[in-house]
């Protein structure tokens, strides 16, 4: 991993905590935690499956392809066939054997976070697949992160470019992820519950890493397997709130306002009998990675605090408050003594202006730079735990109490990049983007504001 905890003297530590956080969500081992075989039952996420004919399944997301690889080493001839879907360099290790034409097991790659032909035809091919179950099939799930954009397949009447003018506008206009796949959902026919639905009659179980603040079924890659509490109004609410209508395509608009006007289904809802044949297992989220950062630092010797797991706001924004409470540590000496290390997780947003490169992770350490400038130890590091910060191929930034001065010296400001939402490339030329690669996995993102041991005083090694 290349950034600039390298060079700092306690850098090391905090790369440490990082990766323990990372270990503490890693897809594979959270699939083998919650899916065994107990003689002729399969058992997922605590339920037992008896009279199983086949095992079909379906993996969706940034973590899709070590979840398919653990599921297929547990379940062995058990596992009938299936189709995983995952972002492009996102398949990592995976070993399972594949010949397109004949085999079983079809391992695709998609577009993310702007929907391609290649997710429409992964959709197609999954919707095939749940086209042949029968009663005694159990439709194995296995949901992560960014299957929203993996997964797109629009519905009748909208076409691939429609769902990707829309997703653009809502990323550029800085919508929830709860607002924007209550749309995803009524604009497309695997999400909100219809995958599910295509499933019947088999029964189906479904495996989660949550990618989503406070762990929402119906929210994580747009809920295609839980009931969907939103609505068309839900829907149309949102382009009014951001006044999306000059920027969403004609036939998406008119889509929406047909389900308005009650002349189009709305997605499965709480209550349907279906649901009696469905099960949903978190099994991985921000709370497991945020914890594990905490007693990995207090193992190393830091006084450690978790904030919280609901982290939101403009990212920007979130990133001087960040700064602030890393001012507080260094010249009050509370919450926490020095050595010190708040840890918060969720996911901010960015409301873009410019015509830069970044992302939410990168924006965050970029607004605490003004903030943190003379702190001595002071570090904001903001990660995203997929390895992916937005279009870039940096999984985030580290903003130290000299970053400023290192910056004036190459003559780089902080607020023209803000201004540019450039980040990307303010980080760059300092060489202190987080840097991982893909990490296989998708919990929403972590932020570490630590006060280190200053190196003027005699202070203990913290290892």
């Amino acid at each position: 991993m290349t950034h600039s905890l390298r060079a700092h003297p306690h850098g090391h530590t905090i790369a440490g905590i990082m990766a323990a956080a990372l270990d503490a969500v890693e897809p594979a081992a959270a699939v083998r935690a919650h899916l065994h075989r107990d003689g002729d039952a399969i058992v997922v996420g605590g339920r037992r499956y008896t009279g199983v004919a086949r095992v079909l399944v379906v993996a969706a997301g940034k973590a899709a392809a070590p979840m398919f690889q653990a599921a297929h080493e547990v379940l062995g001839s058990l596992m009938s066939a299936g189709v995983l879907v995952t972002k492009d360099g996102h398949t990592g290790d995976l070993s399972i054997s594949t010949t397109p034409q004949v085999a079983p097991f079809q391992v695709l790659a998609a577009g993310h976070p702007i929907p391609d032909a290649r997710g429409v035809a992964a959709a197609e091919q999954i919707a095939a697949l749940l086209a042949t179950t029968q009663t005694a099939d159990l439709v194995l799930v296995l949901i992560s992160g960014g299957g929203s954009a993996l997964l797109t397949w629009p519905a009748p009447g909208l076409t691939l470019a429609d769902l990707q003018a829309m997703t653009s506008a809502l990323l550029r206009c800085g919508a929830t992820i709860e607002q924007i796949n209550t749309l995803r959902k009524h604009s497309t026919r695997l999400f909100g519950g219809q995958l599910a639905r295509m499933a019947a009659p088999a029964r189906v179980a479904a495996l989660v890493i949550s990618d989503v603040i406070g762990s929402p079924l119906e929210v994580i890659a747009s809920g295609p397997t839980t009931p969907d509490p939103t609505t068309y109004a839900n829907a149309w609410a949102i382009v009014e709130r951001y006044e999306l209508a000059g920027a969403l395509p004609p036939a998406l608009l008119a889509h929406l306002r047909r389900g308005l006007a009650g002349a189009l289904p709305d997605t499965p809802k709480p209550g349907a009998a279906q649901w009696a044949q469905v099960a949903n297992t978190v099994i991985a989220s921000n709370v497991h990675a945020a914890e594990a950062a905490v007693a990995a630092a207090q193992a190393r010797g830091f006084h450690t605090m978790l904030l919280t797991t609901y982290l939101e706001g403009e990212a920007r924004e979130v990133g001087r408050v960040a700064a602030g409470l890393a001012r507080e540590l260094a010249i009050r000496n509370r919450p926490l003594a020095r050595p010190a290390l708040l840890v918060a997780g969720g996911e901010t947003t960015v409301t873009l202006k410019g015509a830069g490169r970044g992302g939410r992770n990168q924006e965050l350490a970029l607004g605490a730079i003004e903030g943190l400038t003379g702190l001595p130890g002071a570090l904001v590091v903001a990660l995203a735990t997929d390895g992916g910060d937005g279009p870039t191929d940096a999984a985030g930034a580290v903003g130290a109490g000299d970053t400023l001065a290192r910056a004036a010296a190459l003559g780089l400001h902080p607020a023209d990049f803000l201004r540019r939402n450039d980040a990307y490339s303010f980080f760059a030329a300092l060489n202190d983007l987080l840097r991982p690669g893909p990490t296989q996995t998708n919990v929403n993102d972590l932020l570490f504001v630590a006060v280190l041991p200053d190196e003027t005083e005699n202070t203990q090694t913290y290892a």
